[in-house]
């Protein structure tokens, strides 16, 4: 069983809902770290390490910072660094931009 079967598996019945989302942003994980499959793999195979547990998590994490906010908003970046550090994968690889040499964007390159 691959990490995607193993994440779908943990998500089906749960569409839209918290667990389900953390198997998304895990997959998109793996598909940018492909390292990082053979960890999760071992880690989803745990009741502690599950999608329930890692949105348990980030729910702790948007208890700890809404204030007197009744909702908390967690950004995809910082949901990325808590999944990280609860499952024990690396830090993500730091996207390099080229500079363009005049300063434009070419459109061109999208193509």
């Amino acid at each position: 069983m691959t990490v995607f079967e193993t994440i779908e598996s943990q998500q089906k019945g749960k569409e839209n809902t918290a667990p389900w989302m953390v198997g998304e942003q895990l997959k998109d994980i793996c598909r940018s770290d492909p390292h990082c499959s053979n960890i999760l793999e071992e880690d989803l195979k745990s009741e502690a390490m599950s999608l329930e547990k890692a949105a348990a998590a980030l729910q702790k994490y948007a208890n700890e910072h809404h204030g007197k906010a009744k909702c908390f908003c967690i950004t995809p970046k910082v949901a990325d660094q808590i999944l990280r550090k609860f499952y024990g994968l690396p830090d993500a690889a730091p996207v390099e931009h080229a500079p363009s040499s005049t300063g434009l964007l070419d459109l061109s390159a999208f193509v």
